[in-house]
């Protein structure tokens, strides 16, 4: 559970940007999606693979 402490007097609007802020770190809205449907860890695995090899290809063009 996120707790934002709200200072007396501060915005609601700053408060809401903190919290927004903190769900987005926490990453719990990536694990709900990725539990929402089973990928085999194969795939995964192969996934990660290909995002790798994109990374390294985009840093050597550099």
């Amino acid at each position: 559970m996120l707790v934002i402490p709200v200072k007396e007097g501060e915005n609601i609007d700053r408060a809401l940007k903190k919290f927004k802020k903190k769900f987005e770190r926490t990453g719990t809205m990536k694990q709900l999606r990725a539990r929402q449907q089973f990928t085999k860890p194969s795939i995964a695995r192969r996934e990660m693979i290909k995002k790798a090899a994109y990374k390294q290809q985009m840093q050597n063009e550099e």
